[in-house]
């Protein structure tokens, strides 16, 4: 009968937690960029994503091809990093890199698509940002639509320096980009949560419903029981501009 994690005595560890305490104890290397050196490839991109479970917002994602002649030293998976930690690592590895990109797929379409095949695309257009462009990728769990040679890794921003140092740059890119969003809607919580499942944020979306940037094909989001206020007032902005263009001069 297998054993049950625990926390304390009698207490078992949650999904995430545990989950968690496994990442410590994986640790970030080169291995897999090196074997792929030995089948040929030059330029080996690692990639991620941010921001899958976020109920706000892009999913962002960036390729990373670090310079095999200068080590960045701390590379692990952003989520183990704290934010004053994430920020100078991303400094390092956008000038240290050989190439670098980054690229965001925004609510509207992550509702059109779902979040899987957004972070899938996402990863693809930070693949094809990257000058010099990979000859090989190395992709956290994901295969991506492109005919370049790629290993999905499983944890593999725990494990892959290159995407870990993706996992970077994705995640203060995001980060960044929530926080100016903060002050135009403030109910959210947004630079505190980044838009993410607190239950500050889901009490703002049961008191004020969800804002125009918000992911309406979650959960916690359509659920919630007030309308989108914030865009039903910019349509009907539209609509008057719409019906002044019609008026006869």
């Amino acid at each position: 009968m297998p054993q049950k994690i625990t926390s304390a005595p009698g207490k078992p560890l949650s999904a995430s937690a545990a989950k968690l305490r496994l990442l410590k104890k994986l640790h970030c290397t080169l291995k897999f960029e090196k074997k792929a050196s030995q089948l040929g490839a030059r330029f080996i991109a690692g990639v991620d994503e941010v921001g899958r479970g976020s109920l706000f917002g892009p999913v962002v994602a960036a390729a990373v091809i670090l310079d095999p002649e200068y080590r960045v030293r701390g590379l692990r998976d952003s989520k183990l990093l704290p934010p004053e930690r994430r920020t100078i690592l991303a400094e390092r590895i956008r000038e240290h890199a050989l190439a670098w990109a980054v690229a965001a797929v925004d609510a509207a379409r992550i509702d059109q698509i779902n979040i899987y095949q957004a972070s899938r695309l996402a990863m693809r257009e930070a693949v094809f940002g990257l000058d010099p462009g990979a000859d090989h990728l190395l992709v956290d769990a994901l295969r991506l639509d492109c005919e370049l040679p790629q290993q999905p890794i499983i944890h593999g921003d725990a494990l892959s320096a290159s995407i870990a140092a993706a996992s970077i740059l994705a995640k203060v890119e995001r980060d960044r980009m929530i926080v100016e969003w903060d002050p135009v809607f403030p109910v959210y919580g947004l630079a505190s949560n980044k838009g993410y499942s607190t239950p500050r944020h889901l009490a703002a979306l049961r008191e004020h419903g969800p804002s125009p940037l918000h992911r309406l094909s979650f959960a916690p989001v359509w659920n919630a029981p007030v309308p989108q206020d914030v865009l039903a007032f910019m349509l009907e902005e539209d609509e008057e501009f719409d019906s002044a263009d019609l008026r006869p001069a």
